[in-house]
């Protein structure tokens, strides 16, 4: 079993969490809608996950909706004390699989409630405001009053901690004048690099950052260039990626999603992956052209 641990730890709402979490998105069916095909088997990856000492699991209720976090509770639940389980709201799923924006206070109250019923817990752990701005590109619009209504719910104490997903430098800013925020989800990895600057700033602040799409958006040249030293190494393309994030910066925490074991397995062996300083600077290389 991978050892996990070699990739460090970061402070992730005052609780170190291992640098290698999972991301849950994938426990759901075909675009991330409808049930899996084998509910068994998603059940045994995130109770293997745990056994290989994970303990940061990303969620939300509108993956399914609702079926991904149905599934950790009947996987996991009652939880390990060391999990920390973070999810969003800011967004709701449509009968055709559309995802739609649900910013009103209203919505987030409501979406709230619904993590903390299908998760079967009494107090969410992060609550990341899911900025829906271009898809997954940050906007510019303002996000102080969806924020405050989670603050206020935060001061009631349904939720310990508040993060932002799709946000950009300006929005955590806005957002810590009401709450303080503990992570940053954006999309991220080795050649989509906007976000070099403010992963170092969140750095400086020990805000944690969490990319998504870490193999996302990849000319058929990069990839192959990828493919290419993930050979020399002995690995897969994503271990190299993964471990790429890890070297990147320490308050990088990773949450690769997989439906499969074997894929399982696969992902958090990146966590042990030496990546020489040669091989760094050429996939370093990759992501400037």
């Amino acid at each position: 079993m991978t050892d996990i641990a070699k990739a460090g730890t970061f402070s992730l709402g005052g609780r170190n969490v291992n640098r290698m979490g999972y991301g849950a998105m994938q426990l759901a069916g075909p675009g991330v809608f409808g049930p899996p095909k084998d509910r068994g088997e998603a059940v045994a990856v995130l109770r293997e996950a745990i056994a290989s000492g994970v303990n940061h699991i990303d969620t939300s209720d509108y993956y399914g909706p609702y079926v991904t976090n149905q599934i950790i509770r009947e996987a996991l639940h009652p939880y390990p004390r060391d999990l920390v389980i973070v999810t969003k709201v800011g967004a709701v799923r449509g009968t055709d699989g559309s995802w739609n924006p649900a910013m009103a206070p209203a919505d987030l109250e409501r979406a709230v409630h619904d993590n903390l019923r299908n998760l079967g817990l009494d107090a969410l752990d992060v609550v990341n405001l899911r900025v829906m701005g271009r898809v997954h590109e940050p906007g510019d619009d303002p996000i102080a009053e969806q924020f405050a209504v989670l603050a206020e719910l935060q001061r009631k104490g349904l939720i310990r901690h508040l993060g932002l997903s799709n946000a950009t430098s300006a929005q955590v800013a806005e957002a810590e004048r009401i709450a303080p925020v503990v992570c940053v989800q954006n999309l991220y990895n080795l050649v989509h690099r906007a976000d070099d600057a403010f992963i170092d700033e969140l750095a400086r602040k020990k805000i944690a950052y969490v990319p998504f799409f870490p193999l996302g958006g990849f000319s058929p040249l990069q990839s192959s260039e990828l493919s290419k030293i993930a050979a020399e190494l002995g690995a897969t393309p994503m271990q190299v990626a993964l471990a790429w994030l890890l070297h990147r910066a320490s308050n990088i925490l990773l949450i690769p999603g997989t439906s499969s074991r074997a894929h399982l397995r696969e992902n958090l062996a990146a966590a042990a992956l030496a990546l020489p300083q040669d091989v760094l600077a050429r996939l370093d290389a990759i992501g400037k052209r």
